[in-house]
């Protein structure tokens, strides 16, 4: 049985966590056992509890905010693999992944990273990487990309993230989330679910709400999720959503529920996801959307198009186009025979190539690989 550490920057719940946590439930009990190393709280570290890993304080940064130093890394890191008995060391996202590839030659044990995001690298970080026994990309979107910036082909392999395809099943509306909100039984409502930032695009799910205001007077848009990023571009892409609403006298329209633990009963609450998205490596919530067998306009960027098939089981657009999304959304509201060809197909598609149980089994055999 392999015991591997798991390295994480940041102990917030995004898409990143949210797979790796549901890949460690699939193999913690049987096959792998896991050991945290990440910042001593945060959502994510209570999440870890909940599933019995242990976790060990990893500091990335001084007291003054600078990052220390590859010999305090080094010296953290060994002390962990003693402690623990490591076989292996896996990092969750890219950024942990450079860290980690710059003192792995100092290290015991192998490593590996998950690649999770499609971005352009430094020349230091693409040599960072590639000390890597072997990287995940999440899609062969991301794989491709960040080959061609300079990682090294024969150590970069695409393993899909995967989902519970029981936990994430369709079940009839109960009418709670309308309820919750003080909405009529007649209300329809959207939701837009990720982090807010620019790359996910949500200033253009406002947008396309204004076209398709006096069209669909019934339909209500869900802002689910939060904003991590104080850099004052992205505090003022967070208000101008808001703001497209108000101008557009669909204030009330405008629902922001913030960060919610329970995804999996919202999406059986909700008529259809709208996700603007302007890169996505594997969007984690079009998986668990797709099982739940709900609607989806998607833009068809990064790994997109890996999960959903335009007119098959879903419907995808061009990204950064507000009217494109509009007239799918107007498209699927118009048609409960399309809604659900598409969200029964999606669901077969997820059930083919997402299940958690199969490619949790992938990544460990990607671990198992390496000597």
């Amino acid at each position: 049985m392999k015991r591997i550490g798991l390295l994480f920057e940041y102990t917030t719940l995004n898409g990143g966590e949210q797979s790796i946590l549901a890949a460690i439930k699939e193999l913690h009990r049987i096959k792998c056992d896991f050991v945290a190393l990440a910042p001593s709280e945060g959502p994510l570290i209570e999440e870890l509890a909940s599933q019995n890993v242990p976790v060990e304080n990893l500091q990335l940064r001084s007291e003054t905010g600078e990052r220390i130093s590859q010999r305090d890394l080094i010296r953290q890191l060994r002390k962990v693999i003693k402690t623990h008995q490591l076989d292996l060391l896996h990092a969750n996202s890219l950024t942990m992944g450079r860290i980690l590839g710059g003192v792995t030659s100092e290290l015991p044990v192998p490593t590996t990273t998950h690649i999770r995001d499609i971005m352009s690298l430094s020349r230091a970080a693409i040599r960072d990487l590639n000390q890597h026994a072997r990287l995940m990309a999440v899609s062969h979107a991301t794989r491709d990309y960040h080959i061609a910036q300079g990682l090294h082909p024969d150590r970069v392999e695409t393993c899909y993230n995967g989902i519970d395809l029981k936990l994430f099943s369709p079940s009839s509306a109960t009418g709670s989330l309308k309820q919750e909100l003080g909405l009529p039984e007649n209300a329809r409502l959207a939701a837009t679910i990720g982090q807010i930032c620019l790359r996910k695009a949500q200033g253009d799910v406002a947008d396309a709400a204004v076209i398709l205001n006096e069209r669909f007077p019934d339909l209500h848009f869900l802002l689910i999720g939060e904003r991590h990023s104080l850099k004052r571009e992205s505090q003022q892409f967070d208000e101008k959503i808001t703001q497209t609403f108000e101008d557009a006298g669909m204030g009330k329209r405008l629902h922001r529920l913030g960060y919610r633990s329970d995804i999996r009963l919202i999406l059986n609450e909700i008529d259809l996801v709208i996700h603007a998205a302007r890169q996505e490596p594997l969007g984690r919530i079009l998986l668990e959307a797709a099982a739940c067998e709900v609607p989806v306009v998607a833009t068809k960027v990064g790994g997109t198009s890996e999960i959903l098939t335009h007119e098959e089981s879903a419907l995808l657009v061009e990204s950064e186009n507000p009217t494109a999304i509009a007239e799918q959304v107007e498209r699927l509201l118009d048609s409960s025979t399309l809604q659900q060809r598409l969200a029964k197909q999606a669901r077969q598609e997820v059930i083919e190539r997402f299940d958690i149980s199969s490619n949790a089994d992938k990544l460990l055999q990607s671990w198992a690989n390496i000597s």
